[in-house]
């Protein structure tokens, strides 16, 4: 009988603990802005992105701002690095290169970066 109770008391002690309070001990999951910039300015170079792109100046391509403005979704974006469609920036005379190599979890957060910059 006692090695019933203990067995019960047991199972009832693993059955309260596991149920918890719902909170957990989250550290901080998101990105500082000093932290996220650096990353994003990693992911920049990694995919030389800066060859043709600047945050404020026109170079080959538009500046991150411009497409910022432009309201594309964070997905759109993505699929323009893929796959680009030149007669959406008619003023740059060299069209972007398809980058379908590329990583999409990489680019979906470059893609964020650009636009929070709107």
């Amino acid at each position: 009988m006692k090695i019933l109770q203990h067995l019960i008391l047991c199972c009832l002690s693993l059955a309260i603990i596991s149920c918890g309070s719902g909170k957990t001990n989250k550290q901080s999951t998101e990105q500082t802005p000093v932290a996220n910039k650096f990353k994003i300015k990693q992911l920049l170079e990694k995919n030389t992105c800066f060859a043709c792109h600047k945050q404020d100046e026109k170079l080959v391509g538009p500046s991150y701002s411009e497409i910022a403005k432009r309201s594309y979704s964070d997905e759109r974006i993505v699929e323009l690095i893929y796959k680009p469609e030149p007669e959406n920036w008619p003023e740059y005379p060299a069209p972007m290169v398809a980058l379908p190599h590329l990583d999409q979890k990489e680019l979906l957060e470059i893609a964020h970066w650009i636009n929070s910059l709107n």
